[in-house]
């Protein structure tokens, strides 16, 4: 770090990062700044870009969605507001500030049948915090407790409710519905996923809910993704937007979409999924939960761009948003708050590591990846496949690259415990 840059805000530094990894100048950048701007901006525009990226002062609330849009991303990730998501030290803890009791007393009220509207908001707020857990709990303990907690809400639909009881009931086990099917496929169990994926789309549409609809959608396109089926990605994820237009989902379908593209060879259409998905993302208000895994935060949107810039060839931008996200994945005390999007971005930093001839860094960002506990195995293996394949054309004699590759042919043999034909499983609308 030089004198200059030594003791720069993170902010600052993010400008300086962005703006080296186009080879841009600040000329440039200035530039670009005002194709983005819907009215003439100052003359005297590049002498302050030079005081924000040297860390003098902070662009204000008209120049950061400029700055944001410059280099395609949303103005959280640069700009972080500094929020602290809400995680319970216990898993009651939330449960009983807002409702008065605990799991237990939950428990006991549903057996009873008593269905009123604190039942109801306690229910709710469980099922939320199942789905909070979703990137840190083990899966199979995950899975369940989600259907136990389904069986329980399936027995209070017997009961006599009012119509809001029972939308709100439907409500809480199409998320439940969703979160399970969403496990199992990250353990491999392929045919129960579809499975559960179409329940929870059709209890979603019974509750009236579109949020539910476009995330039945999005898994849709994600399990085709991970198969290879690239217009059906497109097809599931442009129904998806259809059914919960200008929701949180939406971010999400659209990153599906420009995924598939980018696999596609297609840049034109995976920048414009992207660039729709980015302004979505920047026009609704920051989460109270991010970390629901049904919640589309800000800072996930650099994960979907880190994503296609690798498949397109851009590996500065692909590098810079990587670290940027393992940057972000660890908290001071040193805990791994976002396992897998960690591993993906170690797999990023390994093809581009691969592809500027580096095979050992390569080999050593691969493997950290695969070491993960936590995985979604299909995406897992669908980016580290991706990485074999650079390995393979890149170093074919290279005994490394070989056992890279039967690493990871035992995750998709043995850690993945599914066949091919179970991999293949036809997906529904």
């Amino acid at each position: 770090m030089t004198p200059d840059t030594e003791g720069r805000p993170a902010w600052a530094e993010r400008l300086h990062r962005e703006r080296t990894a186009r080879g841009w100048t600040q000329s440039d950048v200035v530039h670009a700044m005002r194709t983005f701007s819907d009215s003439p901006l100052p003359a005297g525009l590049l002498d302050q870009w030079k005081r924000w990226e040297r860390g003098r002062n902070k662009p204000d609330e008209a120049y950061r969605p400029l700055i944001a849009a410059t280099f395609g991303t949303v103005v959280e990730s640069i700009f972080s507001s500094g929020r602290t998501p809400y995680r319970p030290n216990q898993p009651d803890d939330l449960l009983i500030a807002r409702s008065g009791m605990d799991t237990h007393e939950l428990v006991q009220r549903i057996r009873r049948s008593s269905v009123d509207d604190v039942t109801l908001d306690a229910l709710a707020l469980t099922v939320e915090q199942l789905c909070c857990e979703y990137a840190m709990r083990h899966p199979a303990d995950l899975i369940a407790d989600g259907r136990a907690w389904l069986a329980r809400i399936t027995r209070l639909l017997d009961e006599r409710l009012t119509f809001t009881q029972h939308c709100d009931l439907l409500d809480a086990a199409s998320w439940l519905t969703l979160l399970i099917g969403c496990l199992e496929y990250d353990t491999g169990d392929y045919r129960s996923a579809e499975a559960t994926r179409t329940g929870a789309l059709q209890l979603g549409t019974e509750a009236g809910n579109p949020a539910v609809v476009g995330w039945g959608h999005e898994m849709r396109a994600w399990f085709a993704l991970t198969t290879g089926r690239y217009r059906e990605v497109v097809e599931a994820a442009q129904a998806g937007q259809d059914a919960a237009r200008n929701r949180s989902v939406s971010v999400q379908l659209l990153a599906q979409e420009a995924k598939a593209w980018a696999r596609s060879g297609n840049q034109r259409n995976t920048v414009r999924a992207l660039e729709k998905g980015r302004v979505l993302l920047d026009s609704l208000p920051y989460p109270e939960r991010p970390d629901n895994h049904f919640v589309v935060d800000p800072e996930k949107f650099d994960y979907y761009a880190m994503d296609c810039y690798r498949l397109i060839g851009d590996d500065q931008l692909a590098e810079l948003l990587a670290r940027e996200i393992i940057g972000k994945t660890v908290t001071p005390d040193g805990r791994v708050t976002a396992p897998m999007r960690r591993a993906e971005s170690l797999l990023t930093l390994g093809v581009v590591a691969a592809r500027a001839g580096d095979l050992s860094s390569a080999i050593e960002y691969g493997n950290d990846a695969l070491s993960i506990d936590r995985k979604s195995q299909p995406s897992l293996y669908m980016v580290a496949s991706e990485m074999t394949d650079v390995l393979s054309e890149r170093y074919p004699g290279e005994p490394a690259a070989r056992d890279f590759r039967k690493l990871v042919d035992q995750l998709t043999t043995t850690g993945m415990g599914t066949s091919e034909d179970d991999r293949a499983v036809p997906l529904t609308p």
